[in-house]
């Protein structure tokens, strides 16, 4: 029996109700509109069932990928093999825990996540509202945008090990820096998190949020596939301004380039391959590295 086979066959014994999909395209789920099929993709509803599949996972000898909503990630052309584990829109719940406490699951947008807080007078994630990914993958990368970070309101993350175990990690623990977390250096998938915001004028709140709309479509290349920023800001510089500076908008391979509108983002032009942007982003590393003598860190991960 095939190791498909053989997750098929645990997966509907036990949970006959739990969306699977095989050989589903990863192009499907990530904002690149990149990457082969996955063997097979499972889409828990709950704790319990996530619990079994990693537990499975383990009995098997597998480790299973973890997938938001593949806004920060570059699927491979050839695909994933074994288990993917999508949690976008699944583990999506919202709780408001007291007056300025909300719990948020780890598959809940990050603009659903701020939006909430602004229907509930909460001031502190304006700044998530147009971050495209999910609060779980925020978590684990420290998302932030114009000043702001999860770090400044994250008061608590749980976490699932992968023999079912649960853990929260509290305050300083959940190990914030830039676009880092405690939580890379874990075998783990992020539960759930508590952010802990303040209260405001929720007309205040919404004009915050529309003005950094206003900011984001003016200055970045929404209209076009790709994973949002390419790269980290290297210490005492800007990438975008490095990369401009080389003279690289426009400038790619195959289908893949530098964004003519925001030279910080390299987009699918239609059709590109997860080989044209790596070959684009190892382009653009060797001509900043050369011209300016800094060294690009890709924020995009490689799935």
């Amino acid at each position: 029996m095939s190791i498909v086979s053989e997750w098929r066959t645990r997966i509907n014994r036990c949970y006959p109700e739990m969306k699977l999909l095989e050989n589903e395209p990863l192009s499907k789920h990530t904002s690149f509109r990149i990457g082969g099929p996955a063997d097979l993709m499972a889409f828990p509803a709950s704790e319990e069932e996530l619990a079994f599949l990693l537990k499975t996972a383990q009995e098997l000898g597998q480790r299973p990928a973890i997938l938001g909503a593949g806004t920060n990630v570059l699927a491979a052309d050839d695909g994933k093999r074994g288990l993917v584990i999508c949690t976008r829109d699944c583990l999506d719940g919202i709780t408001l825990l007291d007056e300025t406490t909300m719990e948020v699951m780890c598959g809940a947008t990050m603009a659903r996540a701020a939006m909430f807080a602004r229907d509930h007078g909460l001031t502190g994630l304006e700044f998530a509202h147009g971050i495209p990914g999910t609060v779980g993958g925020g978590v684990f990368m420290n998302a932030g945008a114009y000043g702001g970070e999860l770090r400044q309101t994250a008061v608590a993350t749980t976490v699932m090990f992968p023999d079912g175990t649960v853990r929260t990690f509290e305050g300083e623990s959940q190990g914030f820096s830039y676009r880092h977390s405690a939580f890379q250096e874990l075998d783990c998938v992020i539960l759930r998190t508590v952010f802990r915001l303040e209260k405001g004028d929720k007309q205040a709140i919404t004009q915050r949020m529309q003005e950094l709309a206003g900011k984001r479509r003016a200055s970045q290349p929404l209209e076009m596939p790709s994973a949002g920023s390419t790269f980290k800001r290297p210490e005492g510089a800007y990438a975008a301004a490095l990369i401009d500076q080389c003279h690289l908008k426009g400038v790619g391979v195959g289908k893949a380039a530098v964004s003519e509108k925001h030279a910080g983002f390299v987009v699918n032009l239609g059709g590109a391959t997860a080989e044209d942007v790596l070959a684009t982003i190892r382009m653009i590393q060797e001509t900043v590295r050369r011209q300016t003598g800094f060294t690009l860190e890709t924020e995009v991960k490689i799935f």
